[in-house]
């Protein structure tokens, strides 16, 4: 049998923005501010740069897992059998806690993980927001299934499944389950997990069992509404910084360091400084009725603005991801780049920053490549798609932009 396993993740992406919308009904009934533009944006921009990005190494990882199966298991656990289907649901959401409590005490890991955790709302939109660099530092925890003789289909499956189970507790609206608390992950346990506040920090790691939490000492229960987002608040709305700056922090404070503490301060805990740089920062308490989330103010024009040039952004990105293996090409390249480079600049301008004429050199970039591109591959469709994405473009900046360029001069 070979190693095919759907892409079950972007299947998933419709149902995905529908749970989204209900989630948003939901919580105007219930009259729970759950959502803001900016940061569902955000969201939905770090998810797409995940997706992105992983498309360039995740065929590494699945290479590397098949590898060490077919030369080094010391058991077979074949894919036909039902024990094997239900240990390999164990053994992954097993690695996975390992994984995901590593990445919260170890620096360079949380590197990859705070993404998820930067956003100061909590809601089904924010599961979306994950790390873009995260599986190259997860696969290492899965590859001793490997060689233990989980089959990898079994293996692409459930790590999948675990995902995407993932997805629903991320959510204020559904309060406790009754029993279900006792060894499923309930939205109520991962909202412990997003919180900020410290009897919070560095609990309840589970995927799908919180089983793992309770036998391994990091369970709390929900007491409170949680502080959501980071100890140290990103501030940012660009998905690309996200990604980036807690590594370049840490590089700053290796570069200031002494020693073995330049290695030390990549794999310590977070917060972790020597003594002569001030030592290992304390965790502030938080209280939910005085906290002021990073909010700036634009004007309502260029929320419009900001909103098409997404959906432009996303359409384009769900094509790249359904390109799969041959998004590895010129033309998966060049789109998944435009995407990027759209997304980054879309988070600029939702901070306030002065940006118009960064953005008419990303348009007329996009132009030169687009139609370079088109002609070269002697591609109507690209030709056609580039033409009518920069009118629409300045057709919005002549609109929308210039009226408001009191706030956005050039």
């Amino acid at each position: 049998m070979g190693y095919d396993v759907p892409n079950y993740i972007s299947f998933a992406i419709p149902v995905f923005f529908i749970l989204i919308g209900l989630e948003l009904w939901v919580a105007r009934k219930l009259r729970l501010k759950a959502y803001r533009l900016n940061d569902s944006l955000n969201d939905l921009s770090l998810g797409i740069y995940s997706q992105l990005i992983g498309i360039f190494y995740t065929g590494l990882n699945i290479a590397a897992f098949i590898f060490l199966f077919e030369k080094f298991r010391v058991f077979t656990i074949p894919v036909d059998s039902i024990g094997g289907w239900i240990f390999g649901f164990f053994a992954v959401d097993f690695c996975y806690y390992w994984f995901h409590r590593s990445s919260h005490g170890i620096s360079i890991i949380w590197g990859s993980h705070e993404p998820h955790h930067s956003s100061e709302e909590y809601n089904l939109s924010v599961a979306l927001r994950q790390g873009a660099f995260q599986g190259m530092f997860s696969i290492w925890f899965y590859l001793p299934l490997a060689i233990l003789g989980l089959h990898p289909v079994i293996f692409l499956t459930h790590s999948q499944f675990n995902t995407l189970y993932q997805f629903w507790i991320h959510t204020r609206a559904v309060k406790k389950l009754g029993f279900l608390e006792y060894f499923l992950n309930t939205p109520s346990h991962h909202r412990v997990h997003h919180g900020k506040n410290p009897e919070y920090i560095d609990k309840n790691h589970a995927g799908t069992l919180i089983i793992w939490d309770r036998f391994f000492g990091t369970f709390v229960e929900e007491q409170q509404e949680p502080v959501y987002g980071t100890v140290k608040p990103l501030a940012s709305w660009n998905p690309a910084w996200a990604n980036v700056q807690y590594w370049l922090y840490l590089f700053r404070m290796s570069m200031k360091s002494k020693g073995l503490d330049k290695l030390k301060i990549w794999f310590a805990e977070p917060g972790w400084k020597p003594d002569y740089l001030g030592g290992k920062e304390n965790i502030p308490t938080v209280n939910s009725e005085n906290f002021q989330k990073y909010n700036p103010e634009i004007d309502q024009k260029m929320k419009i603005y900001v909103l098409v040039q997404f959906i432009c952004g996303a359409l384009a990105a769900v094509s790249v991801i359904f390109m799969g293996r041959s998004a590895i090409s010129v033309h998966g390249i060049l789109l998944a780049g435009f995407v990027l480079l759209s997304l980054a600049m879309i988070g600029f301008i939702l901070e306030g920053r002065n940006m118009l004429k960064y953005e008419l050199v990303r348009i007329a970039l996009t132009l030169a490549l687009g139609i370079g591109y088109g002609i070269w591959a002697s591609n109507f469709p690209v030709l056609a798609l580039t033409l009518s994405y920069i009118a629409i473009s300045l057709g919005l900046i002549a609109i929308l932009w210039y009226p408001a360029k009191k706030y956005f001069p050039v």
